[in-house]
């Protein structure tokens, strides 16, 4: 019986992964690609690779992740990412026959058709080639060499854990700086996957520059989580109120938030937005978002929870 295989380039393969550990219960394909900006049929085929990798599993519509390492692909350091995909398809059948026919032939089109044949691959052979070999050039595993020669990369598998070690450290620096800006109230109150965690992940990106976009969404994403929070914790339905601003209005509505923090939260709402919905009717282009938004948007949401948990508290205090 032939075997499914996908066309994706790495790249595509960890920002949906990412997108799904970010996006959690409401990671549809809808959703993941408008976060990771994909058409939807590139969106598709990364998902479908994802889940050949053994990165992510599809359970009625929604994707998870099937292994730990995908919540170390959020992060702005392409080293990580490519420690993370290396160690993956280190134990990927049709990249092991890839490799194996590549170095008997020195081939690569040879070695993705014979790959293709060994697996009973549904696809073109070309599909093959370009797939293993972008995964394999990404990650590390294979060096180009002159000639249209491909090398394994003799790069120690202690080495690789070592630049996953060294993402844990970062990802606990910024979970700390985040709870620091929180506040230890604010901190213990909100749940810690759904809202530290992303700012924390937004922190990071942050940190790394040249990643405002990442920044913003990961913050809004933590903002709307804990918004659902609060309604929840004031007796608010927020049925049919989708994103931070509207959010926000309702929780204005039903006088449960003050305007003024209202529109600071509005900060994030806004900046969300145009990170996400494309082109803008208004200006008819997409916005960018520049690494000082980036920068300061984390800050803002984080000191925005702890705004609301002091108003809850009746502490008036911006």
């Amino acid at each position: 019986m032939p075997r499914a295989f996908s066309q994706a380039t790495a790249e595509q393969v960890i920002t949906v992964s990412e997108a799904s550990v970010a996006l959690r219960s409401s990671a549809t394909v809808d959703s993941i690609r408008k976060f990771v900006d994909l058409p939807t049929d590139h969106t598709k085929n990364a998902l479908a690779l994802a889940e050949d990798l053994g990165l992510l599993e599809e359970k009625s519509g929604i994707f998870f992740p099937a292994s730990p390492l995908c919540r170390l692909l959020r992060t702005p350091h392409d080293q990580e990412r490519a420690a993370v995909l290396r160690i993956t398809i280190e134990s990927y059948k049709p990249f092991l026959i890839f490799r194996e026919e590549l170095e008997a032939t020195n081939d690569p089109t040879a070695a993705a058709s014979r790959t293709k044949t060994r697996l009973d691959l549904e696809c073109h052979r070309e599909e093959v080639k370009d797939t293993l070999l972008n995964l394999a050039t990404y990650s590390g595993a294979l060096v180009a060499s002159h000639g249209n020669v491909y090398e394994r990369d003799l790069k120690s598998v202690s080495n690789l854990l070592l630049e996953l070690a060294s993402g844990s450290r970062e990802e606990s620096a910024a979970i700390f700086t985040v709870r620091e800006e929180l506040g230890a109230e604010a901190a213990n109150l909100v749940n810690h996957e759904d809202v530290v965690l992303p700012l924390a992940t937004s922190l990071r990106h942050a940190s790394g520059g040249g990643a405002g976009r990442e920044a913003v969404l990961h913050a809004g994403i933590a903002l709307e989580s804990f918004l659902d929070w609060y309604a929840m914790d004031r007796a608010v339905d927020l049925a049919g109120a989708n994103g931070v601003n509207a959010k926000l209005d309702t929780l204005r509505q039903r006088q449960c938030l003050p305007k003024k923090l209202v529109f600071t939260g509005k900060y994030v709402g806004h900046a969300r937005n145009a990170a996400d919905h494309g082109n803008d009717t208004d200006i008819g282009a997409p916005w960018s978002i520049s690494d000082a938004t980036g920068r300061n948007i984390v800050f803002v949401a984080a000191n925005f929870i702890k705004s609301v948990i002091a108003y809850r508290d009746n502490n008036f205090e911006i």
